[in-house]
């Protein structure tokens, strides 16, 4: 497995379907329609759920799931390709970081936002879109 197809015993994290989560605990949060959650473009936006683990020695001390942000860069032939824009902490066994690429589609997508593009070319620079 790789960093764009990530585990847990792998990678310390994986993806998890907003879609089936909203499901199985209604009433919790109200995704975007799915028509906006296939239409994203680059400098959007999405905040996705993400299981992580976290050891320390060898042995998992926790376990949870995070709602973080990734900032589209590109879509892809099945949804989008984008980079971390939130601080996951650190972990023996955890390949996340802020920055880190993340492939993911719409229905990993809790919620959509839109950074000021100020912010992306100052956070990651003015070639954040030409790379």
């Amino acid at each position: 497995m790789s960093e764009l197809d990530p585990t847990i015993s792998a990678n310390g994290w994986a993806l998890i379907s907003a879609e089936e989560r909203a499901l199985a605990f209604p009433g919790t949060f109200q995704l975007p329609s799915l028509a906006k959650r296939q239409s994203l473009s680059p400098g959007d936006a999405a905040k996705l759920l993400f299981d992580i683990e976290t050891k320390e020695n060898g042995q998992i001390i926790d376990r949870g799931v995070d709602r973080m942000w990734v900032i589209v860069k590109t879509k892809t032939e099945h949804g989008y390709l984008g980079v971390l824009d939130s601080d996951p902490g650190h972990a023996e066994n955890l390949t996340l970081r802020p920055g880190s690429q993340v492939i993911f589609g719409p229905q990993h997508v809790a919620d959509i936002g839109r950074p000021p593009s100020s912010y992306i070319d100052e956070r990651y620079g003015a070639s954040f879109f030409q790379e």
